[in-house]
């Protein structure tokens, strides 16, 4: 991306919907600094802050931060232990931030393993920003994609036990109806910190035509201008959904 990018003005119809953002590197960054990985969660929420910010001014509608995959209980207890600590105190010190600034926050995934306390605050947040019409800010905590269409499919399931719905009246957007993110736009781009070229499990279905943006940066790095990058880089792709047509007139205009 040239120097010019910073003062390039991006069209409102030209910006994607819903961007899902994959939070890694983390831990690699502290450790290039001598420090223990929860210092670099730590540094992390800072940069969360940044591009939560960023993407309300450009814009985006929707914007899904992936804070925490069912995998990650596999992590050292100490340090899931620190960041179940770091998540609550997140929230209390964030949340009336961003009801200030209209954003609508939402947290998705299976949230039982939680301590009682966690829920609580989330359920607070949820409630407190529910009426919001900004940016609506998912954060994705103790999930993983394969789980949300398992869960789909079982809500499904149970609709046909009940002669709600029969099998052959079932179609894909009754998945999509029944996923955590029903009633929000498809992902449109997908972005990952810390050079990992792969999505992790993360929004499978919702992510079936994203375009994937993969950066050297680590997360905490990850900044208003970073996000910037990798919009102008989203809206100069061509985005055909299958289809032969090409893209045509101006993506960009400077300022």
């Amino acid at each position: 991306m040239n120097a010019q990018s910073s003062h390039l003005t991006i069209e409102p119809r030209l910006l994607p919907k819903h961007i899902a953002l994959i939070m890694d590197g983390n831990g690699r960054w502290a450790k290039e600094r001598g420090k223990a990985r929860i210092f670099g969660h730590k540094a992390g929420v800072d940069a969360l802050r940044k591009t939560v910010l960023g993407a309300a001014r450009m814009g985006v509608q929707v914007l899904t931060l992936f804070a925490f995959s069912s995998e990650n209980w596999r992590r050292p207890e100490k340090e899931v232990s620190l960041l179940m600590e770091l998540f609550v105190s997140v929230l209390g010190r964030e949340v009336k931030r961003l009801h200030k600034n209209g954003v609508k926050f939402n947290v998705m995934g299976d949230l039982t393993r939680f301590s009682s306390t966690l829920q609580e605050k989330i359920s607070a947040a949820q409630l407190l920003t529910e009426n919001n019409t900004g940016l609506i800010l998912n954060i994705a905590a103790n999930y993983g994609g394969q789980w949300d269409i398992f869960q789909a499919v079982q809500k499904i399931a149970r609709q046909i036990e009940s002669g709600e719905k029969r099998a052959d009246e079932i179609t894909e957007m009754d998945i999509s109806d029944n996923l955590l993110t029903a009633n929000l736009p498809d992902v449109d781009l997908m972005i990952r910190t810390s050079g990992e070229c792969r999505i992790s499990n993360f929004m499978l279905w919702q992510a079936a035509y994203a375009e994937l943006y993969f950066t050297d940066q680590f997360w905490p790095d990850f900044d208003e201008d970073s996000l910037r990058k990798a919009v102008e880089w989203f809206i100069r792709r061509e985005r055909r959904f299958g289809d032969a047509k090409e893209n045509t007139g101006s993506m960009l205009e400077i300022k």
